[in-house]
């Protein structure tokens, strides 16, 4: 990468087991873009790099480089460059991981970079493509980013063999959204299941997007075992004890608000009552507000009684 389009500071600073790469880099445009990048090793040959749109794990290697997650734009020339450093390979495989698309990144540029980019198909069409016949136009948000969507979908499953690594994309019961994955690097014991573990506060159950709470739940419950890496959609990476805690923070909600429903409160009524309150100050701070959430879960709960 020319001095053009990224500067990245070599200067190396470790907390806690991280690297932090100060970065500024060029946007596919003319303004000049900001994102400050940590990278995390789990082995030799897998990282989880932190963006402003969130984690991303690659599996680097001989091979070439695999990344799953949902990178910046802002930060794609600086990734690839550190995956350079550790590889000879062209190769870059990048499965991008379902978001609103409002704030979706598209392929974050990885496409004018020569990769193969996919996205699971629920999740590439409401961004215009996986059609049948002539795709839809890019949306502004892409196009003012100056990026591109995937052009490659998958249905169920996604797997790779490479550098050493068993990684399987498997799709799940709609929890956020019926776009839901979960990625197991097999070697590493690593998961990522996207934004039905956001790290940042509370899930989104994303009804328009298919999204249920008995899916997310389901979801969860897989990996709660200490012995998983576990890289929410953004944050630090953690463990499956942290995924068992936020389950059991999502059912005593849920049956909090489940009861309030039986005796006949009002969606008004629960909410006055703050069935989230002793969860706030850890899981209240996200992009999902304390308010939506217990909003989401009422009116799933309702929708199964009024049957």
């Amino acid at each position: 990468m020319g001095s053009r389009t990224s500067h990245l500071d070599r200067s190396r600073v470790f907390r806690q087991g991280t690297l932090v790469l100060a970065v500024v880099v060029a946007s596919f445009g003319t303004a000049m873009a900001r994102d400050t990048v940590g990278m995390t090793e789990i082995t030799s040959t897998v990282i989880v790099f932190s963006t402003t749109a969130g984690n991303v794990i690659a599996c680097v290697g001989t091979d070439g480089a695999l990344l799953v997650g949902t990178p910046s734009a802002a930060s794609t020339s600086d990734i690839n460059a550190a995956l350079s450093e550790r590889t000879k390979s062209a190769l870059r495989y990048v499965v991008i991981a379902p978001e609103d698309p409002p704030i979706s990144e598209g392929d974050a540029g990885w496409g004018r970079l020569g990769a193969f980019v996919a996205m699971q198909e629920n999740e590439l069409r409401r961004l215009g493509g996986s059609r049948m016949g002539v795709a839809q136009s890019l949306s502004p948000q892409l196009i003012k980013l100056g990026v591109d969507r995937p052009h490659i979908a998958f249905s169920e499953v996604l797997s790779f063999d490479l550098n050493g690594e068993t990684i399987h994309i498997v799709r799940q019961t709609p929890g956020y959204s019926d776009s839901d994955t979960i990625t197991h690097f097999h070697v590493a014991t690593l998961v990522y299941l996207g934004e039905v573990f956001p790290g940042d506060g509370y899930p989104r159950i994303d009804r328009a997007q298919g999204g249920t709470l008995d899916g997310l739940l389901k979801t969860l419950a897989g990996w709660t075992d200490a012995k998983f890496h576990v890289v929410p959609a953004r944050g630090e990476v953690t463990n499956g004890e942290s995924v068992k805690t936020f389950r059991d923070m999502i059912t005593t909600v849920r049956d909090r608000i489940g009861r309030m429903i039986k005796e006949g409160k009002t969606e008004e009524q629960i909410a006055a009552q703050q069935p989230t309150k002793d969860f706030d100050s850890r899981w209240g701070h996200g992009r999902v507000a304390p308010e939506v959430f217990v909003a989401e879960i009422y009116r799933e709960l309702a929708s199964k009684s009024a049957l």
